[in-house]
């Protein structure tokens, strides 16, 4: 056996022999002293205990001869709970009660070598005991550590409160690494940059001022010379303070802990920068898990600045949306006065009340009286559409046959559709049962959708309308507006102006019903109009809890269709 080598390995090994016999004392200081071990001799008890609890020995050889072997054994157990214990005997029995703190047993007849293997035996083990415990430590440091990583990426996740992610990053990094002090520069959670202080103790006003100045010169050495994002001085620079233990208070001494500093950044995004400081070294996985709850925070914040910027960009459209519904509504009052007086004034012109007209004339007065009438109705439209945002459109809801509302629409428009050599026919489902509607916002919608389809329609050709009773599972919506409309169950009264007029294409079948809309083609722009009445109609609908769409295909003519809910029958009584 080799015991040379293995002894070097473990040199000055501390053992220590308690024996009040002086040959046994000399005879492991022979041995052990051959074999580059450190030993001592003891046999008082109370120098024993001082000697043990100045310095734990690897090793404690107890000789159960000495006759305070009983006293001994509890309290060096509890002095020494990490020593090698190792009793020697003379007896072939051993003591039940030396097996509570024995390690391992020697006898008095034992070799040198066998003595020393025993020796090295439980050092091994103690050795690979202390790896074992060690790296479960480790591994425990680990899963606390993920663990307080998964929590801060839950917080980081459940907010778009900028200022709340930059306390949850802070709450974290304690979480994980135990600081002393933080110093958090943000430029996200107030208007002007602020210096958020973390700390464990008390700071004083002269070690916030050099705290101050430390941020800014490592902010200013993010950037090298480059364009800072934002200005930061000292003497304006806001501090919140955040303290722990407000008893006790930190010194200059501060400035030779450990300290990691990191960017707060994402891209172009520049948020702050963070440094933190530790009494006790920071180990590489410290730096690892430092740096990752300050990336992981970049994220959010970027998400919670562009969450703001469209909270903001939201409240100064709504602005304009009402600014411009008001300035529609107050032009829209404005211009109807005077186009009144000028329709009056044209038809007792027209009339002869003031005199013979000419032929030329009267040609001239009725192209004033129709481009009159056609201003008239651009005013209507908007002043409908301004009422109808505004939520002032008012409603007279009563029982209503949608077969009336078609019929009155066709004779009204019929002369208009002939006089382009356009016919209108319907096809009605007779006994329709009544809906609650509006009769007259109704016959504005039908009127709208004819009108339409007289205007984008060649001569010699059909419109039809159409009207039937079709339960909701079984209305026809056309896929591009299956996302928008959405009908409750039960039955609707389905209507459709069908006409074999110039189309739309694919592609502007959605924009059919936006503001202020038109189809470009040469027959739109020939027809003109404000593109408003599709829109009217759209909201007209809606206010019935109804809904409106097409199908369409370029050069091959247009289906309108609008349904609306059948009336319950406590809606009519």
């Amino acid at each position: 056996m080799n015991i040379i080598k293995f002894d070097k390995i473990i040199n000055m090994v501390k053992i220590l022999v308690i024996s009040e016999r002086k040959e046994k004392c000399n005879y492991f200081n022979t041995i052990f002293n051959k074999n580059s071990y450190d030993l001592e001799c003891l046999s008082d008890e109370n120098l024993i205990y001082d000697t043990v609890s100045a310095d734990n020995p690897d090793v404690i050889i107890i000789d159960t001869q000495i006759s305070s072997l009983k006293n001994l054994n509890k309290k060096i157990k509890n002095l020494c709970p990490n020593t090698i214990i190792i009793y020697l005997t003379s007896s072939s029995v051993i003591d039940k009660e030396l097996i509570k703190y024995a390690n391992a047993f020697l006898t008095e007849d034992m070799s040198d070598d066998f003595i020393i293997s025993t020796i090295n035996v439980n050092l091994r083990m103690k050795s690979s005991l202390e790896m074992l415990s060690n790296s479960n430590k480790d591994l425990a440091d680990s899963l606390y550590r993920l663990n307080a990583l998964y929590t801060t990426s839950s917080q980081f996740s459940g907010t778009l409160d900028k200022a709340k992610l930059i306390q949850y990053m802070i709450e974290g990094m304690d979480k994980a690494l135990s600081f002393s002090l933080t110093c958090t520069l943000s430029f996200c959670t107030e208007e002007k940059p602020v210096l958020i202080l973390n700390s464990l103790y008390e700071l004083s006003d002269e070690l916030i001022e050099a705290l101050k100045l430390r941020t800014i010169l490592n902010y200013n050495s993010l950037f090298d010379g480059k364009k800072m994002p934002f200005e930061v001085n000292s003497d304006t620079l806001k501090v919140v303070k955040q303290i722990k233990y407000p008893a006790s208070r930190f010194t200059f001494s501060l400035f030779r802990f450990d300290n990691m500093f990191a960017p707060i950044s994402l891209g172009e995004n520049f948020f702050g920068c963070v440094e933190i400081f530790k009494e006790a070294p920071f180990s590489p996985d410290d730096a690892t898990c430092f740096q990752t709850i300050a990336q992981q925070v970049s994220l959010p914040l970027k998400s919670a600045t562009l969450y703001q910027e469209i909270i903001e960009a939201n409240i100064k459209l709504a602005k304009l949306e009402r600014l411009k519904s008001e300035f529609i509504s107050i032009v829209s009052h404005e211009l109807r006065t005077p186009l009144t007086s000028i329709k009056n004034s044209l038809d007792i012109l027209m009339s002869g009340r003031c005199g013979e007209i000419t032929e030329s004339a009267d040609k001239f007065l009725s192209m004033a009286m129709r481009n009159a009438q056609r201003l008239s109705g651009i005013i209507n439209d908007l002043l409908d559409l301004s009422k109808i945002e505004a939520g002032k459109m008012d409603f007279n809801f009563a029982p209503t046959n949608i077969n009336t509302v078609i019929d009155y629409v066709k004779s009204a428009l019929s002369e208009v559709a002939k006089s382009k050599g356009l016919t209108i026919i319907t096809e009605q489902e007779q006994s329709l049962p009544d809906i609650s509607a509006d009769a007259q916002r109704l016959e504005q919608v039908l009127t709208n959708l004819v009108s339409n389809a007289i205007k984008f329609t060649p001569e010699n050709k059909t419109i039809t309308i159409s009207s039937k009773l079709i339960n909701s599972k079984n209305i026809p919506i056309n896929e591009y507006f299956k996302d928008n409309i959405k009908l409750c169950d039960g039955d609707y009264i389905l209507v459709c102006v069908k006409d074999e007029g110039i189309g739309i294409a694919e592609k502007d079948l959605l924009h059919a019903f936006d503001k202020f809309a038109q189809i470009e083609n040469s027959l739109s722009r020939k027809a003109g109009g404000t593109g408003l009445g599709l829109p009217i109609a759209k909201q007209l609908l809606e206010a019935h809890k109804g809904a409106i769409w097409c199908d369409s295909e370029l050069n091959k003519g247009s289906e309108f269709y609008f349904a609306i809910p059948v009336a319950k029958i406590e809606q009519l009584v």
